[in-house]
């Protein structure tokens, strides 16, 4: 375990964006960096990160997506040094969805709003922020210059 802590682990991120050009956000809570964030989990062993994305955004939300496409790589430092877990996020695109939005972790996320992806609600997670700030500026990787 403790070998496990001194590797990067890997998350996805899912940018999901509706008919309005708003994007889904979720208020964190009882886990590391409680603050608002785009959905999302931890990759599982074997699984590609289009799966990973299906099954975090059914999990956590009930939709249903369609078609999710990698936008975008994020490495999450300033999670890194205020928590010391150091994540790798593949950020995913995704326009295409049915299903009613649930709060389906009340456990774990105390909200789902749609937001304006030019003005984040604060605080908010590093990896969001930056897998946000890579979609609207069509870039597929930003150094997060952040304190260090």
């Amino acid at each position: 375990m403790s070998e496990e802590k001194n590797r990067p682990r890997v998350g996805t991120g899912v940018i999901v964006v509706n008919r309005e050009g708003k994007i889904l956000i979720g208020k964190r809570i009882n886990s590391h960096a409680p603050y608002y964030s785009i959905p999302g989990g931890h990759l599982e062993l074997g699984e590609t990160f289009e799966e990973s994305a299906i099954r975090e955004i059914k999990e956590e939300t009930d939709l249903d997506i369609t078609n999710p496409k990698v936008i975008a790589v994020t490495n999450n430092l300033e999670t890194f040094r205020n928590e010391g877990l150091h994540y790798i996020s593949v950020i995913l695109l995704v326009k295409e969805f049915s299903g009613e939005l649930k709060i389906m972790e009340p456990n774990k996320c105390a909200e789902w709003v749609w937001v304006d992806p030019t003005n984040l609600p604060m605080p908010h997670f590093d990896a969001s922020q930056m897998g946000i700030a890579c979609y609207l500026e069509k870039m597929f990787y930003k150094i997060n210059r952040q304190g260090g």
